[in-house]
């Protein structure tokens, strides 16, 4: 038998292009943060603020696509739907991890230090620690119906604490409160691309959510 001859695995294939995908999309996200617009102000530290809103509002959505498959879990009662509602779920806390250490270096850049008092940074801090006990918990405990219902109220208490959480520093709506369109096109694109990626990633992690609540 010759390597040619050997049968190949559907889902191994699927993997690795779902991980060149990703990371080309990573790629073109760099270049068009990178080729992104400055302003008086910011300079051109507004490119990577920009990207860290993109970024943050992914993850967001991430966590609440997580929550609502999960509930669609319940509902349907299909076991391909709690792995999803995990992969989604890893991929909402792989976002949010990435995002803090950003929202950490754009603090120090523009306000000359981190400001531990602003909401907008005390509470996703909360948030993530509390993600990262859950997370933990479902590799240890392998129940899909748990993950289920435990990714739906995360999902729920983001997006409540998150709604409630006030500003001191932080602009409560730093693109679409000025009517720099230049601006708000370019972060559309980038939100965009964030999606994209956020879309494969969750795709390349699901197998392994299978294979962690339904192992053969």
């Amino acid at each position: 038998m010759t390597l040619a001859s050997l049968p190949l695995d559907p889902l191994a294939f699927r993997q690795r292009r779902y991980l060149f995908g990703a990371l080309v999309t990573l790629g073109i996200i760099a270049l068009v943060a990178v080729l992104g617009p400055s302003e008086r102000v910011l300079g051109a530290a507004l490119r990577l603020v920009l990207l860290h809103g993109a970024w943050v509002w992914v993850g967001k959505v991430a966590f609440a696509l997580a929550g609502l498959v999960g509930l669609g879990f319940w509902l349907m009662r299909r076991p391909a739907w709690a792995a999803l509602s995990q992969a989604l779920a890893w991929t909402g806390f792989l976002f949010w991890s990435t995002y803090l250490p950003m929202s950490l270096y754009l603090q120090v850049r523009i306000w000359g230090g981190v400001f531990w008092d602003e909401p907008r940074w005390r509470v996703p801090l909360m948030l993530w620690g509390v993600s990262l006990l859950l997370q933990v918990a479902m590799l240890v405990m392998r129940e899909p119906g748990l993950a289920a219902v435990v990714n739906a109220g995360f999902a729920g208490l983001l997006w409540w604490q998150l709604g409630m959480t006030g500003t001191v520093l932080h602009p409560q709506s730093p693109v679409f409160g000025g009517d720099a369109l230049r601006i708000q096109i370019h972060f559309v694109v980038l939100l965009g691309l964030c999606g994209g990626l956020m879309v494969q990633i969750a795709l390349l992690l699901w197998p392994y959510a299978r294979r962690l609540f339904y192992p053969a």
